[in-house]
Order: structure tokens, then sequence, then C-alpha cells
């Protein structure tokens, strides 16, 4: 399965809920620079630029750079904070050229594999006392993700979908992530929450994955297929998340968290 082009406006439809974790993940991080403020900073996957933007605000005399691998959300990146830059870089790739005193991710490493080495290789490029900082959503097992590879084994779309258990990747346990950089020489942090976002109706449900988790199966689609295949899926969220007291649905989105230190 590939991954087209990101859409900057479905993306931050539900910009709110995407915002909460980056923020929370920050807040952890800032009691870890208490005495001096971090020049360096990087946000590797900094989509339409909500995190950048946290990132600007928490530490505004430092170098902040975001990098995405999608021009579109560069493109609606640089209409946000003014100071700060914006590349276009493979964070598989990706290098601090020098080194960097906070790298921070939110909800952009689950998209990459090889978690073994990509880790400890973003952690070898902190300074001295330097911060790694990672969110990702870990909701692989939760009924939205396993309808959408249930349906991709279903004709008429398992055709272009291929094997239904294909996915962009699988991140670790929380405990590797630990062992990675514990190992490393890293203070660690390691922590999973999961949200209870209410949501309106299973539309919204489906109109918030369209943006991230549901590209991988319905971007291959022919027209006609994609409607089917969301028709469907809309159905088996119905089914998944009853309403509650309020009338209302809760999403429940469970993410992983990282925090690693490099000692001063």
């Amino acid at each position: 399965m590939s991954v087209g082009d990101w859409n900057p406006a479905l993306y931050r439809k539900f910009e709110d809920e995407r915002t909460r974790p980056a923020r929370e993940l920050l807040a952890r991080v800032l009691p870890n620079q208490p005495n001096v403020a971090p020049q360096r900073v990087y946000d590797l996957g900094c989509g339409p630029g909500n995190s950048t933007e946290l990132l600007v605000e928490s530490f505004p005399s430092a170098q902040v750079v975001g990098t995405d691998n999608s021009e579109p959300m560069l493109v609606s990146a640089r209409e946000r904070p003014p100071n700060c830059r914006f590349e276009f870089s493979d964070i598989a790739a990706w290098q601090a050229g020098e080194p960097a005193d906070l790298i921070y991710s939110n909800a952009a490493l689950q998209w990459l594999g090889d978690h073994d080495a990509l880790i400890p290789g973003l952690f070898r490029q902190l300074a001295r006392g330097g911060v790694l900082a990672i969110q990702m959503p870990d909701n692989r097992d939760e009924p939205t993700h396993r309808a959408m590879r249930d349906l991709a084994g279903l004709a008429p779309w398992s055709a272009r979908l291929g094997d239904a258990a294909k996915v962009p990747t699988r991140i670790l346990a929380l405990t590797d992530y630990y062992d990675l950089l514990a190992g490393a020489g890293a203070e660690v942090d390691v922590w999973r929450t999961t949200y209870q976002h209410p949501m309106a109706s299973p539309a919204k449900i489906v109109e918030w994955l369209r943006g991230t988790g549901l590209k991988p199966f319905v971007d291959p689609l022919p027209d006609a297929e994609r409607k089917s295949f969301l028709t469907e899926y809309e159905a088996r969220i119905a089914q998944a998340y009853p309403k509650r007291a309020d009338g209302k649905l809760l999403l429940q989105f469970p993410r992983l968290f990282i925090i690693a230190r490099r000692p001063p």
C-alpha cells in the first residue's frame, strides 16, 4: 500500500484534537530543560505546522526548523509561525548537521519502519543534555484500524489493496523503546495514554481518519470503489462505537510517548 500526498485542510479539521498530545508531550520536555534554553530545535514530520508553532512559542530564542516530506503540508506550515524555517526532508535519511538540543516528532514516526535503527540514530544526533521527544499513535489494534484491514481483504477492494494485513509500519512495544534508548545511555521516560474523543457521528470518525490512517486504503481506489469502501467502513464504525448518554460517540485513541535525554 502506498500513501499519497497529504491534504492539509483535511488534516486540520481536527487540529485541536491532534495538537493536544503534541502539547502534552512538550509539557514533559520543558522540565528537562531547567537551566539552558535549547538553541537548535527540530520538528520532524511537522505537517501543517501546528506542533512547530508550539515549539516557537515555548522556545522563542531557539532556531526552530520544521521538516516534512509533503510539499502541501510545508506550504500550509509556512503560513503559520514566522520565526522558524521549514524544509523538505525524509526523516529516515534526516541529519541534524549540528548536534541538536531538541528533536521533537509528533505523530510522524509511525509511518517509518526499522525503529530499532531509526530511534537510536535520532538520539545520537543530540547535543549533551539534549532531548528526543516522540509521540506516535498506537491504534493499530483499535476497531477503527481493524475494520480498515478487514475490508481491504474483501472484494472488490482486495484486488487493488492487496494483502489486508499489510500496513505502513508496526511500532514497537513501549518496553522495547525504553530498552533501545536506555541501552544507548539515555535517561528515558515512556508512557501510553488512551484519549477519549467525543465525536458527533460515525461520519465524523471517518472524516478524522481520512486525513491519516485511512489514506493507504482509500488513495489507491478509483472513485466508485472508494465510495463503497467508505460506506461500508462507516457502517462498521457505527457498530463498533455506540452512542453514549449524550448521543455522541467516544473515539478511543491510544498514543505512545517517549522522552529520552542525553546526559550533560
